[in-house]
């Protein structure tokens, strides 16, 4: 028995120990976890300042962000605009993106006239170009809407409730008369919103007066236009990467060269082209039964400077002028009718010759191909900041950003004379005149045409005839702080 006490009180002490033994371990290891745990976690605070463990961030670390990353001022929207809304007003804009552009400065300015809630617009989709973009594609659709609301309502969409009366056909569908004035939309259009709750505007192209309109309803038209109408950033960021890439290299000239297919066939002017593009453009035509002319001569079109000029007559016009043959010569336009054997005079006069597509890689404009409103959207940005604009026809993007560059400060825009320029290439090159005759008399007519102040022209009863108001927005032109303001 006193045996197997003893071993008992052996296991005993032994026992006790080892528990004792045991519990000091875990803690120990706990701990040791535990602080690790800590020291990692003060680690990463040290490094990214987060408020767990540590508060505020050291002074250090801080100052290192505030270096890094510049502060922003909050944006100030403007307060919105209180009035009774008569109804909602829905157009589809026609044309291509120009076209388009000035349609949706005219419809705000009726809009906000109408006392109306303006419906993002629906852009074109089914013009010869086909562009699948809408709205929020080529434009920055928040910032427009948000950038107007001390002027219009606007909404990205209907109510539910009238959505669904639109879905079902419940609407009234019209084009408003063109170059109609602001009363012809208070006396006609207004009474049928007020009726429906829904009108709904097509082909909304020149449906604005050019002239004799409120000063308020002309200024918010150069808003919308200037202001709040900006492109989405991906255009605008890959438009300050080609301004970029040229400024690197000096000036450059962008050249609004209008001699793609669709602009040959559509005028029918076939100056320079063989037998086999005669026909090909003449059935291009006919092909479209919206382009109402189908005879056209090419010759008296021509004489009459209603024809684009063709790469070689713009070659010698250059020249002509003066402009350096080592600047930079931006093409803004599509593909060139004829391709590289059009083109080689061009070149061999100005072989500093470059496109978007020759800037950028292809991967750069991959998101842009087979989206011409988005592609015209980068040369629109390019040809604002360029040295000197020069358009070879008077078309919508021509006329669009003659008025912008007025706008931006009176930017070199030679605006060239077409009808008299062929008459003088055609006596040069039957050599009725000598070269320097010919400069001469190029420089000498168009030294009041390099887009500098100028009165817009009013032809009473012929509106399409008179300046365009977009190319000289002339009241929204006048020297003072704010020339958009409304007083």
């Amino acid at each position: 028995m006193g045996v197997v006490k003893g071993v008992e009180k052996i296991r005993i002490s032994i026992s006790r120990p080892s528990s004792k033994m045991k519990v000091w371990m875990v803690r120990a290891t706990t701990s040791v976890l535990l602080w690790t745990c800590l020291v990692q976690l003060t680690t990463i605070g040290e490094m990214w300042g987060p408020r767990v463990l540590k508060g505020w961030p050291s002074q250090s670390v801080s100052a290192a962000l505030q270096e890094n990353v510049p502060s922003l001022p909050a944006r100030v929207l403007p307060p919105k605009r209180v009035y009774k809304n008569n109804g909602y007003l829905m157009v589809s804009c026609n044309g291509g993106l120009n076209q388009m552009r000035a349609a949706i400065c005219d419809m705000v300015a009726i809009a906000r006239y109408l006392n109306v809630t303006l419906i993002v617009p629906e852009l074109d989709k089914t013009s010869f170009w086909a562009d699948p973009s809408e709205f929020q594609d080529i434009f920055d659709v928040e910032h427009f809407i948000t950038s107007l609301r001390d002027e219009v309502r606007v909404l990205k969409e209907l109510p539910s409730r009238l959505k669904q009366r639109v879905e079902l056909g419940m609407t009234y569908t019209m084009p408003p008369v063109s170059w109609s004035d602001i009363s012809y939309y208070y006396n006609q259009i207004l009474p049928l919103i007020q009726k429906y709750k829904v009108v709904h505007l097509n082909k909304t192209d020149a449906r604005l007066a050019n002239n004799h309109q409120p000063l308020e309803l002309q200024k918010l038209r150069c808003r919308v236009n200037f202001i709040a109408l900006r492109f989405t950033t991906q255009i605008e960021e890959l438009g300050k990467r080609v301004i970029r890439l040229l400024r690197q290299n000096g000036p450059f000239l962008v050249l609004h060269l209008r001699y793609e297919m669709d602009m040959l066939a559509f005028s029918g002017c076939t100056q320079g082209c063989n037998d086999e593009e005669v026909e090909e453009l003449t059935r291009m035509r006919y092909a479209y039964p919206w382009w109402k002319e189908k005879i056209i001569n090419s010759d008296l079109k021509r004489k009459d400077g209603l024809c684009p000029l063709t790469p070689e007559e713009t070659a010698l016009t250059l020249r002509a002028l003066d402009i350096d043959p080592n600047m930079q010569i931006y093409v803004a336009a599509g593909e060139i009718y004829g391709g590289d054997r059009r083109m080689a005079s061009l070149a061999a006069s100005y072989p500093k010759l470059v496109r978007k597509e020759t800037l950028l890689e292809p991967s750069d404009l991959k998101y842009f191909q087979n989206h011409s409103s988005q592609m015209a959207a980068l040369d629109y940005l390019v040809a604002l900041e360029s040295d000197i604009f020069v358009p070879t026809y008077d078309g919508n993007m021509a006329k669009v950003v003659e008025g912008h560059r007025r706008f931006l400060g009176f930017k070199k825009t030679i605006l060239l004379d077409r009808r008299l320029l062929v008459d003088l290439i055609d006596r040069y090159t039957n050599g009725s005149l000598t070269w320097d005759e010919f400069s001469s008399y190029v420089k000498e007519s168009h030294s009041d045409r390099m887009g500098g102040p100028t009165k817009r022209s009013v032809i009473l009863d012929r509106p399409k005839e008179e300046d365009y108001f977009y190319s000289n927005p002339e009241e929204c032109l006048q020297s003072s702080e704010d020339p958009l303001s409304s007083t």
